[in-house]
């Protein structure tokens, strides 16, 4: 019934959200279904997933719809969503697409697990997730962290005009203060915990990212600007350090990012702390930063 209940209140949500008389009731909705999708991936028993939902997919991605509408005219700000009905059948068509996709491997059995389980004590980490993100399958995740530093290349390269910066909400002010020192928290023990459950540098850097879009928002930190030579070097840090370790291996070991045994668990410590450090900075960037001075 639970189950149930989430999925009805998922749809509802998801209706709501594109019929919404309002851009910000649209927006406030998207959020909690982003919320609830979260808690749906944990009753899957899915809670990497269930982490990234609520760090991005509601979280930073709420932030950055939020950012985005505060910055615009009142009257956009009151302004009723575009073709809803168009919207909705888009997205029931891409969904039937999907649903239709998958229906074939159901049936179908991994045949991850039994290839990662025997080289668990080899991978210097106790979660699977980890070992495969960071060991087994290393290059898919330092190309995914190629992706986003040319992502925020490409958005501070379309988009270098300045915006000021809105007005703080008085209930996201008051909220700030309060829930800063419990995200950075809250971020290093996801980032910790990495190495034995979920967690991980993605869902860390992201919440920490959240975070400090909440305080620009406020104003509370100062401007985050690209010139910036400590922000600049915390955006390139976790992709060097992750070149550095694969050139190292193929110089020195057995090969790119095979680990030797003795050093895998140093290894993949400094590649999601600095990680996390990267993902941070660039996610706060795509957000928050200030696009004008790469033209000079």
């Amino acid at each position: 019934m639970v189950d149930l209940a989430i999925g009805l209140i998922l749809v509802a949500l998801a209706i709501g959200a594109l019929l919404s008389s309002t851009l910000f009731g649209s927006l406030t909705l998207f959020f909690a279904f982003g919320m609830l999708m979260a808690v749906a991936w944990a009753r899957l028993h899915a809670p990497d997933l269930a982490l990234a939902e609520a760090a991005i997919g509601a979280g930073l991605t709420g932030a950055l719809l939020f950012n985005a509408l505060n910055k615009s005219p009142p009257e956009v700000i009151k302004e009723r969503l575009r073709h809803p009905l168009s919207v909705a059948l888009v997205c029931a068509a891409i969904l039937a697409l999907l649903v239709v996709s998958l229906l074939p491997s159901l049936d179908q059995v991994s045949p991850l697990p039994p290839m990662v389980g025997p080289r668990m004590d080899a991978s210097g980490v106790d979660y699977p997730v980890t070992a495969v993100l960071l060991n087994f399958r290393g290059w898919d995740t330092l190309l995914e962290i190629a992706v986003l530093l040319l992502a925020l290349l490409g958005v501070k390269v379309l988009l270098p005009t300045h915006t000021p910066a809105p007005q703080p909400w008085s209930l996201l002010l008051g909220w700030s203060k309060t829930l800063a020192p419990v995200i950075v928290v809250v971020g290093g023990y996801l980032l910790w915990r990495g190495s034995r459950g979920a967690g991980g540098a993605f869902q860390a850097g992201a919440l920490l990212a959240a975070g400090a879009v909440m305080l620009r928002l406020n104003h509370v930190l100062p401007e985050i600007r690209w010139s910036q030579l400590l922000l600049r070097i915390s955006v390139l840090i976790g992709l060097a350090t992750f070149l550095t370790v694969a050139i190292a291996t193929a110089s020195f070991g057995d090969g790119w990012l095979t680990y030797p045994s003795a050093y895998s668990k140093a290894l993949i410590l400094a590649i999601e702390t600095t990680a996390t450090i990267s993902i941070a900075a660039t996610l706060t960037l795509l957000v928050e930063g200030e696009g004008d001075e790469l033209q000079s």
